[in-house]
């Protein structure tokens, strides 16, 4: 077959997104409105705001007549459940490693799931121009990598493509100079990787492993024909997780032409395709013969790690920013997600509360984030970790910092049962990986940025189970909280202000049981923001004018749910995030 498919892996910015961009550039005809974007898969105004991949998307490109399948797929291991679904559509993979770095937590995690399905891997090091890069050690601590995982004689045996994503340039040698283009990659993908083992003649098998919304076709169900032919009118059976079997048709047939879905008559095995013709369908159904149809078998997503209780808004300011508000509206949008994130769960904990668990923080901050640019407004509780046999989820933490920033890192950490696994220096920078209880990240990322003065770098990914530590510290600082409906006033918070950090300034409405700042000590301190001066006809020289009113504390979504505690709430809606008490 004159096709390969092949999946993009990495740890989060590791250039793998540049990378596919870098090959579009050389193979596509982009057009005006996309010659200039840097990025151009990750689509997403979150993607872009953030600078990280978040949902899996394909694209192909045309090399010697040999059509090349891309599934660009996320780094970051809150995001796992989407690489994991997708590997089943490629028959190999590109790994990129940092030339600086070298294989990182989330290199482990993705390796080790391509490992699984035993596919081929390209290793390509990548930003061999970055400053301090050793392209030679990322080899040697990737080949290390493969053996600690386990990974056959055959797999150990990896071709290295060595590059610079970002100047759209590769080679089989580190050096910059005699590179020339992003060829070798494309190269090496035709040499190295297998064509899809699919038989033709085969009954059709069609496994969905993505979907898409298509503004007038419907849903579409992206996947890749294991078996078989398929035709646009072909009438189906579709085979549901579950097993139950419905007839149907194929009312559209598309297939990936650079980053757009071209209308085809017919498509073959080993192909990637969008169908449309099922509006309800879901991830790991089955396409199949009608005469003859079999199921293809869709491998278990790893369990979540962190649950959150999903409310609907009963505040003082409920109903007045959201367009979605009920718990029928709440509900109907969390089930939705189900259809296309396969590792989320959902479970009704009453009529108007959810228990929401995902793969860590990241994850479920990206659906509240986007619920509310959708215009839902609702309340979420503080995280917590998802037990299993009286076990809890312990995650593997890397750290680099400046070394002048190291010693309270180590100590914070360990404060939160964090015991340190290895530790070494390179050019001023420290690299230190933890063993740490996925609790004890919870609400440590805005502390480490920071301390190190956003000069550090942490990523972590599950390790294991096990006992939970003992001697865990409750929340040290107590928090702000109104005792006043109104708006903040400037005479009243510069009081409040000597007694903590302030997350509003003046002229800001707020209501009675809600948090405006962080107490300097422990417990809860009851204030009010709305104060007023009261009016005199008396006025001494200079009143006024000495008081210093410090700039507040802007809290976003991710640093709200760090900073609550078990008492309080995070008020979520299209215009505001705010903090409150429980009632």
């Amino acid at each position: 077959m004159n096709i390969r498919n092949i999946a993009i892996i990495a740890h989060v910015d590791h250039g793998k997104t540049t990378l596919v961009d870098a090959m579009l550039r050389k193979t596509t005809n982009l057009g005006k409105d996309l010659s200039n974007t840097d990025l151009i898969m990750d689509s997403n105004d979150l993607e872009r705001e953030r600078g990280i991949t978040i949902f899996s998307k394909n694209a192909s490109v045309v090399w010697q007549d040999i059509k090349i399948n891309i599934i660009d797929t996320p780094g970051h291991a809150d995001f796992g459940g989407e690489v994991e679904r997708v590997l089943s559509m490629a028959d190999g993979c590109l790994l990129l490693i940092d030339a600086k770095e070298g294989p990182m937590p989330q290199t482990r995690f993705v390796l080790k799931k391509a490992l699984s399905y035993n596919l081929k891997i390209i290793v390509v090091i990548n930003k061999i121009d970055k400053d301090g890069a050793n392209p030679d050690e990322a080899v040697n601590k990737t080949f290390d990598l493969f053996v600690e995982l386990g990974a056959s004689e055959e797999l150990l045996d990896f071709p290295i493509i060595y590059a610079s994503a970002k100047n759209g340039k590769a080679g089989i040698k580190a050096d910059l100079n005699k590179m020339v283009d992003i060829s070798p990659i494309f190269e090496s993908i035709i040499k190295e990787i297998p064509a899809p083992k699919g038989d033709q003649s085969k009954p059709l098998q069609l496994l969905i492993t993505s979907l898409a919304p298509d503004e007038y076709k419907g849903k579409l169900g992206i996947g890749k024909i294991h078996n078989g032919t398929i035709s646009a009118n072909q009438e189906v059976v579709r085979i549901k997780r579950n097993g139950t079997q419905t007839k149907g048709k194929i009312t559209s047939l598309m297939t990936f032409i650079g980053l757009d879905k071209k209308e085809v008559l017919v498509a073959e095995a080993g192909d990637i395709v969008a169908i449309a013709g099922f509006e309800d369908i879901t991830i790991g159904e089955t396409i199949a013969d009608k005469d003859n149809p079999e199921s293809v078998i869709f491998k278990d997503i790893d369990k979540p790690t962190v649950k959150m209780n999903f409310f609907i808004n009963n505040s003082p300011f409920s109903g007045k920013e959201g367009k979605y508000t009920t718990s029928r509206q709440i509900r109907a949008r969390l089930y939705k997600e189900l259809e296309t994130d396969v590792a989320l769960r959902i479970e009704d904990n009453g009529s108007d509360s959810w228990i929401v668990s995902g793969r860590g923080e990241l994850h479920l901050a990206i659906l509240i984030e986007r619920m509310r640019r959708e215009g839902y407004e609702l309340q979420v509780g503080r995280p917590q970790v998802i037990m299993q046999n009286n076990l809890v989820p312990y995650e593997l933490l890397s750290v680099e910092v400046p070394e002048s920033y190291a010693g309270v890192v180590i100590e914070k950490l360990g404060n939160r049962n964090g015991i340190l696994q290895d530790m070494k220096t390179e050019n001023g920078i420290i690299f230190m990986t933890f063993n740490i209880p996925t609790r004890g990240l919870f609400g440590y990322r805005g502390e480490f940025l920071t301390d190190t003065k956003g000069m550090g770098i942490m990523s972590s990914i599950f390790d294991r189970y096990d006992v939970d530590a003992t001697n865990w510290r409750e929340k040290e600082q107590g928090s702000l909280v109104s005792i006043d409906n109104g708006l903040t006033n400037l005479y009243g918070l510069t009081n409040i202000q000597k007694r903590g950090i302030l997350f509003f300034g003046p002229a800001v409405p707020v209501y009675i049981g809600q948090v405006i700042g962080q107490h300097s000590r422990s417990g809860d301190l009851y204030v009010n923001p709305c104060k007023t001066k009261r009016l005199s006809n008396m006025r001494s020289k200079g009143e006024g004018v000495s008081e210093h009113f410090n700039t507040p504390k802007e809290i976003d979504l991710e640093a709200a749910l760090q900073y609550i505690g078990d008492d309080e709430l995070v008020e979520v809606t299209p215009k505001s995030i705010r903090i409150r008490k429980k009632a």
